[in-house]
């Protein structure tokens, strides 16, 4: 699985940037939102059954917590507001610090530490 995610995301990411210089003579701007984990009804099903133990994740993200599909949304709304009018060509992550942090160890407990 992870050998053809990798791939693909960065292919979007690519994308992203070569659309943005290719359209950007047209004023349309070109952006990509990478959501990172997402406490989705899906995902909230998972974890109230046992499937799914959302501990690990929220380990993993410096924020300490899922995110919800409406911060997601808050984000593509600003993409599309005037408030974006200047942003082209980037890949905003969206993930809780999940990208910021780039490890597999344990992020929120950092804090702890300090």
């Amino acid at each position: 699985m992870r050998t053809a995610y990798g791939p693909a995301k960065a292919a979007i990411i690519m994308l992203t940037r070569c659309l943005a210089i290719e359209w950007s003579r047209y004023n349309i701007n070109v952006n990509a939102v990478s959501p990172g984990d997402l406490l989705t009804s899906m995902v909230k099903n998972g974890i109230d059954s046992g499937m799914i133990d959302d501990g690990v994740p929220k380990r993993r993200i410096p924020m300490g917590r899922l995110g919800s599909p409406e911060e997601i949304s808050e984000v593509v709304l600003f993409l599309f507001s005037e408030a974006a009018s200047y942003v082209n060509g980037v890949n905003l992550p969206v993930d809780g610090g999940f990208t910021a942090f780039g490890s597999y160890g344990d992020a929120f407990d950092m804090h702890s530490r300090n």
